[in-house]
């Protein structure tokens, strides 16, 4: 998978798009199953054609750009989602920035300038509800009738239901809400994870007994909250058990997204390292203590409980 970051730089990689290319637009926050779907099929349909395929994505959100104070909390910071691409058969992603200017485009020349003027699209995958362009003018109609003009075809995708419901992003971070990891896990096709970097913290974790690793997620909201066992990725050759702390921590008065992850028999220090988090069981809510000291003997009963659940000494 390679990446495109603007579409200032559209014409490094303009020749690989010289016969056409297979694309699909979308949020794809969380890349779910619903998502993957569609990944699968424009990647067997470029195979298919001997085309390149492509993914746009926005940057920020269409929804954070017009009303910020109502865009649902993101499942995925972009780089979670460009890890997740990785792992797809797609060949490049288009990340646009989306700027005034990109929101006063019109739908003709959404289509004319950069679906057919800069990637040359010959087939394209999205849903029959897709919304696009200036005033969200541009609909699934507005782009079949578009192909016919420019020669390109335009595919949708069915919803893909499991359990008689909708596969969506919003319907995720309902099940991570009421802490219905089983759910989440298979409307994922994975259990949920998020990374983020080892920073220094207030060293209150040592102060309490417990030594923790304070994480960087790269967001202004968590889409969970709360104590969970987890498994931690990119520290050894396994994933490593833990328990961790989602929130803010109302006890010391926390105001923005904290991570604080304890790691069962680890010593090492890792500052700066990027570490993922997947999420295992939940233990509890977030709480607000009247002292330190009844914090820490919270965490002592959180601990032994994260050790029964995860079968640890």
């Amino acid at each position: 998978m390679q990446l495109i970051r603007g579409l200032h730089n559209l014409d490094r990689v303009r020749h690989a798009f010289q016969k056409g290319s297979v694309l699909t637009i979308g949020n794809f926050d969380g890349v779910h199953l619903g998502h993957q779907r569609i990944l699968d099929q424009v990647a067997a349909d470029a195979a298919v054609a001997g085309l390149p395929s492509i993914v746009m994505l926005f940057e920020p959100l269409p929804v954070e750009f017009f009303a910020p104070e109502k865009a649902p909390v993101r499942l995925m910071n972009l780089r979670e989602k460009l890890d997740a691409f990785g792992n797809t058969h797609v060949d490049y992603v288009l990340v646009c920035r989306f700027d005034e200017r990109f929101a006063q485009m019109s739908a003709n020349a959404f289509v004319e300038e950069l679906l057919v003027g800069r990637l040359n699209v010959k087939q394209l995958v999205v849903g029959d509800d897709f919304r696009f362009a200036k005033n969200r003018e541009g609909s699934f109609q507005t782009l079949v009738d578009s192909g016919k003009k420019y020669g390109f075809v335009v595919e949708d995708m069915s919803t893909l239901l499991h359990q008689g419901e909708r596969v969506s992003s919003t319907r995720i971070r309902q099940a991570l809400a009421a802490h219905d990891l089983d759910l989440v896990q298979h409307l994922l096709n994975k259990p949920f994870y998020f990374k983020g970097r080892v920073i220094h913290g207030k060293q209150l974790g040592r102060q309490l007994g417990f030594r923790t690793l304070n994480l960087n997620p790269k967001r202004l909201q968590m889409p969970v909250e709360g104590v969970y066992t987890v498994y931690v990725s990119g520290l050894a050759d396994e994933d490593w058990p833990g328990i961790a702390n989602i929130g803010v921590r109302p006890t010391v008065d926390g105001l923005r997204p904290s991570i604080e992850v304890h790691l069962f028999n680890w010593t090492k220090d890792i500052y700066g390292c990027h570490v993922g988090v997947k999420l295992h069981q939940f233990i509890r809510s977030e709480m607000k203590f009247d002292s330190l000291d009844a914090l820490k003997d919270q965490i002592s009963k959180d601990v032994q409980q994260a050790k029964q659940i995860l079968n640890l000494n």
